[in-house]
């Protein structure tokens, strides 16, 4: 069955990098368009980063850009979210989602604090 596993969470202190992963399985990865998005608490879920299913074209947020990269292995099923420069306000739960399909991960928490 279709199954996306995010991990590379975890805290960091403002300023600092993190490097989501999301492996995906069960689908033809190579033909879908993949997200990350993120949900705040108390907020609504936004679109973080989306890459098309080659990789040759992405599309970003505003409040990430020129600071998160999105990419992808289409060998190793896996889609990745370099993060830079992170403010408090990253502070998020953040999923990946094949924009293809419509199916989410169960997400990675990522905090930004000092």
């Amino acid at each position: 069955q279709v199954k996306l596993v995010e991990s590379g969470g975890g805290l960091v202190q403002p300023g600092g990098s993190l490097r989501l992963s999301c492996a995906a399985s069960g689908f033809p990865f190579s033909y879908n368009a993949m997200s990350w998005y993120r949900q705040a608490p108390g907020k609504e879920r936004e679109l973080v980063a989306s890459i098309s299913s080659g990789g040759e074209s992405t599309n970003y947020g505003d409040s990430v850009k020129g600071r998160f990269t999105i990419s992808r292995d289409n060998t190793k099923y896996q889609v990745y979210l370099q993060m830079n420069s992170l403010k408090p306000e990253d502070t998020a739960m953040y999923y990946c989602k094949s924009e293809t399909r419509g199916s989410w991960g169960q997400g990675t928490q990522v905090a930004v604090s000092s």
